[in-house]
């Protein structure tokens, strides 16, 4: 049975150079909770790549009824969700760094 909340805190790049063992490991985590927060404070950069793997988590726990919660976002995170206007995407209410 699947832990009610579990915490992934992920850190460094997020970048092309990580993206298919991130991928690995956040779904891994995804499917292990009904719901995944997922700790970007760690993040020092974040490219195409890593966004790919935070959208296809997203949408992965959408279809298994399942919630992703994005923390603490990075000014790295906060920076490109923001170039991109991303918060809607994500659900984040407030993206603004302290």
């Amino acid at each position: 049975m699947a832990d009610e909340i579990k915490r992934l805190s992920l850190d460094g790049e997020l970048t092309i150079y990580r993206a298919a063992d991130l991928k690995v490991t956040v779904l891994d985590a995804l499917r292990q909770a009904r719901v995944l927060e997922l700790d970007l404070s760690g993040v020092t950069e974040l490219d195409t790549a890593g966004l790919q793997v935070l959208m296809l988590a997203k949408q992965a726990a959408a279809a298994d009824q399942r919630e992703l919660r994005l923390l603490q976002h990075s000014p790295a995170v906060v920076e490109i969700f923001e170039m991109l206007d991303l918060g809607a995407f994500f659900g984040d209410a407030v993206l603004i760094h302290a």
